[in-house]
């Protein structure tokens, strides 16, 4: 049963690693090419397949030259709907609430741009590929619905995975009423793409009856549960071996059609296969974050505080599934409105299934939502850092409950000190740098869930001085497992460099799921217990033993550091952990743990982590174009475990808002309906051309009750705030509000 936990002091067994700025642990390995990714895998009698997609959004598969492709030497086998092996469930069901429905060969219906319409599998990728477009499909296309206003409008069940589309508090229409001012404002973000450096694979192959993947996956455990039940296996004959991640953001947690054909592919010829998808393929069959419509009414009394806040959000998602973006949810719970109420309508599109995108929601809806705030701080007369700090919320507005913690004041205090924001003029186009380009300066407030999901982990506390701790977690990028070994460390006293973590398998304690920015704290704290529960077995032995100093030391506790164990009251006293096992004769002892997040804790608090956001914007009064020329942000999520790590992270969501403002979006064909620009040429991402300098201050907040560790995610925090704070600083300095993602050369011209 998942360990719980009360409210109280933070564990004490952190020693020297948490809270250290170590390196990456693989970073030796990433430099020199010896980290292993799902597709270097190379089981003997490898076979490689190509999905080939559809290139309309909308009709039938009407021919696939099935022989020509199949005469192609070196190609071995095409599958296609009408001789595609039978599956234990149907990809139209969703065997969990974090699965989608997905194109599975089922049937030759085409419902989006991109979607797999075929398989082929040959001894070689360009035997493959070459196969591939022998097919030469044609299709019954009809006209693809796109777009809102090309859409079928609908009233969703629900939004994100499983959030309610509505919520109220107070009577919004009466606090708009008596209101001495309203605003009303309407935003437009576009549908953005994943785009993760390591495009999607695996390398699928059957021993007998049992199914070995290699995979990036973003819950291996989970994932191994999803493939039983597609493949009618006890979830213990799946195991997915999930190493280095080359970026997944969300897209890397569910199962894929193009996933499920290559196992089947690996059956059906009884060799392992590995497919990898194009650039061009993860547009559409692995999710996206979907374009919204919002628009947020804001009333204001006469000393400038919000009486009333109104935020709607009409979200795109497919014609098949549901997942619409909750972007009005970002305005529950930041800003002290005595009446707030969000909503959310649903389009749907001939397109791929949107699905979680790094903040998905809150960087959607926090962009509207800081820019509303400005324009309302505009109405007001007010400076926007002091209308945020006018309407600062000391309890949760949606729910009323405490924060767990909340140093929000203390972030926007310490980054408008190092920004120097006490200089900004209040009117617009008053500051000009050397080169006169016009200058601006703008804020945007940063707030993310600390999430917490459930795991386990196991710890073993070997005879020489060493240990091994054990979890199916996942290292996308982020540092996770150099962050988790920290925490494991602590967890049994010993330098980092003295234990082994073993993750990234599903065969392992299940990790949970790296998602939510809420993988160090679950994962974290489920190697924290186990740590704990081996070192409590090891005291067991030496408080019995009276050869040992610790003999009888029950009532007196003990203290695990440096490889020792010491008397809690007596510190001259103690062992190493190699002694006591040999005097008992044991080449080990072995503990588990297990972390959850208690109902009773999330029902007593909310718990956030926050942020401030400062950017200043160069525009050129004439060309109009943009340069965000320096960005300070300054975060408070509880302990940090690793400083490095962290700021790593903020930095990279800092600079994803940056992107979310001025560069990415994808654009649909109208007549086809496929993706133009689907590559990284086309679909535009910052390089470091873009890219000003970055600073980023990390406030101190301890957190006794958001979980064992006192420790929230960073990884989403960043780019909530970032992408409104650049938009507000373009308006500040050209006096232009543009309401519409990302801003344009052509927004400012007009």
């Amino acid at each position: 049963m998942p360990e719980d936990f009360a409210p109280g002091p933070a564990p004490t067994r952190f020693g020297s690693n948490s809270g250290q700025p170590m390196t990456r642990r693989d970073g030796v390995a990433k430099v020199t090419g010896a980290a292993a990714f799902a597709a270097d895998a190379r089981p003997e009698g490898l076979l490689h397949a190509v999905v080939a997609t559809s290139t309309v959004a909308r009709g039938r598969v009407g021919v696939l030259d099935v022989a020509a492709a199949l005469a192609h030497p070196g190609v071995l086998d095409v599958m296609t709907p009408t001789n595609r092996p039978a599956l234990a469930a149907d990809p139209d069901d969703k065997p969990h609430r974090f699965s989608f429905r997905f194109e599975a060969l089922q049937d030759d219906r085409v419902r989006y741009a991109g979607q797999p319409i075929a398989l082929v599998t040959a001894e070689t990728p360009e035997a493959a590929a070459e196969g591939a477009r022998l097919l030469a499909p044609r299709y019954e296309a009809e006209a693809p619905r796109l777009g809102f206003e090309g859409g079928v409008a609908y009233a969703p069940e629900t939004v994100g995975i499983g959030s309610p589309p509505q919520f109220s508090r107070g009577d919004v229409e009466a606090g708009l009423a008596t209101a001495a001012r309203r605003i009303e404002a309407h935003y437009e973000t576009p549908a953005q793409y994943h785009n993760a450096m390591e495009p999607h694979a695996v390398v699928a192959q059957w021993d007998g009856d049992r199914l070995i993947l290699d995979l990036p996956h973003q819950a291996p455990v989970l994932g191994r549960a999803m493939f039983a039940a597609f493949f009618g296996a006890p979830p213990e004959n799946v195991l997915i071996r999930t190493p280095f991640i080359g970026g997944g953001f969300g897209s890397k947690a569910l199962v894929t059609g193009a996933h499920v054909l290559a196992v089947l592919a690996a059956r059906k010829l009884g060799r392992p296969v590995k497919l990898a998808l194009r650039r061009d393929q993860m547009f559409g069959p692995v999710g996206h974050r979907g374009a919204t419509r919002q628009t947020l009414r804001l009333g204001i009394d006469a000393q400038g505080r919000l009486t009333a806040l109104e935020h709607r959000s009409d979200g795109m998602t497919s014609s098949f599934d549901e997942f619409v973006e909750p972007a009005a949810n970002a305005s529950k719970n930041l800003y002290a409105a005595p009446a707030i109420a969000v909503s959310h309508g649903g389009v749907r599109a001939d397109i791929g299934t949107p699905m979680a995108m790094r903040a998905p929601g809150e960087a959607s809806g926090s962009a509207a939502l800081e820019c509303a705030v400005d324009e309302a701080a505009l109405a007001a007369g007010l400076d926007p850092l002091a209308f945020r700090l006018l309407n600062y919320a000391e309890t949760d507005p949606a729910s009323g409950l405490p924060f767990s913690s909340k140093a929000l004041r203390a972030c926007y205090a310490d980054g408008a000190g190092r920004f120097g924001w006490a200089g900004r003029p209040l009117e617009p186009r008053r500051m000009r740098d050397a080169q006169g380009r016009l200058l601006g300066w703008g804020i945007g407030t940063a707030q993310f869930p600390a999430t917490m999901f459930a795991a386990q982990a196991r710890a073993t506390i070997r005879a020489d001085g060493g240990a091994a701790l054990e979890i199916a977690g996942v290292d996308m990028g982020q540092g996770a497992w150099t962050a988790l070994a920290q925490i494991a460390a602590d967890g049994v006293g010993l330098d980092a460099g003295r234990i082994e973590l073993r993750s990234g398998s599903s065969d392992l304690p299940d990790g949970g799921i790296a998602g939510g920015s809420g993988h160090t704290a679950t994962a974290g704290s489920a190697l924290h217990a186990a740590g704990g529960d081996a070192l409590a077995k090891l005291f067991e032995i030496a408080a019995a033993d009276p050869a040992s100093p610790l003999f009888g030391a029950d009532n007196a506790g003990f203290v695990a550091r440096d490889g020792r164990l010491r008397r809690r009251d007596d510190d001259s006293r103690s062992e190493s952990y190699g002694e006591i096992l040999a005097r008992a004769g044991l080449s080990e002892v072995v503990g588990s743990g297990a972390a959850s997040r208690p109902p009773s804790v999330a029902e007593a608090c909310a718990m956030f982590a926050h942020g401030a956001v400062f950017a200043e914007v160069a525009v050129d009064p004439d060309l109009c174009q943009i340069r965000v020329t320096r960005m300070v942000g300054a975060f408070a999520a509880g302990r940090i475990v690793n400083p490095l790590l962290a700021r790593s992270q903020l930095e990279g969501g800092m600079i994803w808002g940056l992107s979310f403002a001025l560069h990415e979006e994808a654009e649909h064909d109208r007549v086809s309906g496929r993706v133009i620009n689907a590559d990284l040429a086309g679909y535009h991402v910052p390089s470091h051309a873009d890219i000003p300098a970055l600073d980023v201050l990390l406030v101190d907040e301890a957190d006794a009750q958001v979980n064992p560790l006192g420790v929230k995610g960073v990884g989403e925090l960043g780019i909530t705030g970032a992408a409104g704070a650049i938009a507000n600083a373009i308006w500040h300095a050209t006096g232009v509000r543009a309401r519409r993602f990302p801003i344009r050369i052509e927004a400012l011209m007009g």
